[in-house]
């Protein structure tokens, strides 16, 4: 049965979208099969996945709002291994039509629940807010991956999203584990950068990662090209530190590749 990896923060800009595409396609080029869903209407993800308005038939809106089967929503990336259920601005509307819906908060886990035993990852992409649809990713996750950039404002935020957690398990989804959380944006260079690193381990030391990923021009220009970092330039920074989150991800789920790679 697939694991379900929400990857939310409800600030903006600290890089959620580029470690749902880019981890979702290193677990892939490791050979995992894995889903993406696009949960925001902003469609970044769709988009930086190279999907074309004319492969897209069936959107996440359509699985949320409408309940058609998910399968018809799925289209291939360039990736191989990586899936997508992708998004459209048509998801601005769903938190109003979700409203009045019996279990409305279960409407996406009834949509994965019914997929996610095709792959072995689904990884969903979540708005930046912690609205109605972000409570359906994260009620329907096995797991929540937070990533925090770098900057002091983004310590802010972290403290509420905890607290949303807390309150989800108390009422939605009793299950629901923190994954992790992953320092991005990360510059070597400013004091400023280094000091955040320092205050969020000293937060949160039991679920950081410890892989960071590094500022990278090519990480920032591969989404215009429709394509992950590791299928834009693989031997770049942005490439090497997506991998590395990838392997410590299996790691920690004790996943069968990182047992053979162990025996061998």
């Amino acid at each position: 049965m697939g694991k379900v990896i929400a990857i939310a923060n409800q600030k903006g800009g600290v890089g959620k979208t580029t470690t749902a595409i880019n981890l979702a396609a290193s677990l892939a080029i490791l050979d995992k099969k894995v889903l993406l869903i696009d949960a925001d209407p902003q469609a970044n993800a769709t988009s930086g996945l190279g999907l074309k308005e004319s492969q897209i038939i069936h959107d996440s809106y359509d699985c949320l709002v409408d309940k058609i089967n998910p399968i018809e929503a799925i289209v291939k990336s360039e990736t191989p291994n990586l899936d997508v259920i992708p998004s459209s601005i048509d998801l601005v509307g769903a938190e109003i039509e979700l409203v009045e819906k019996e279990n409305r908060e279960f409407a996406m886990k009834h949509f994965i629940d019914s997929l996610k035993d095709r792959y072995d990852y689904v990884i969903i992409d979540c708005l930046p807010s912690l609205g109605l649809i972000t409570i359906n990713a994260l009620t329907a996750a096995d797991s929540v991956l937070i990533p925090v950039q770098c900057e002091i404002f983004s310590l802010e935020g972290l403290g509420k999203l905890k607290n949303t957690i807390e309150l989800i398990r108390s009422s939605l989804n009793p299950k629901l584990e923190i994954e992790g959380l992953i320092l991005s944006m990360y510059d070597s260079r400013l004091r400023m950068a280094k000091m955040v690193v320092k205050e969020v381990h000293q937060m949160v030391n039991d679920y950081i990662f410890e892989t960071i990923i590094h500022r990278n021009s090519k990480i920032g220009e591969s989404p215009s090209l429709g394509l992950p970092v590791i299928l834009y330039d693989a031997g770049c920074k942005g490439s090497s530190n997506f991998l590395s989150l990838a392997d410590e991800f299996l790691k920690k789920n004790n996943d069968p590749i990182f047992k053979k790679e162990l025996s061998s």
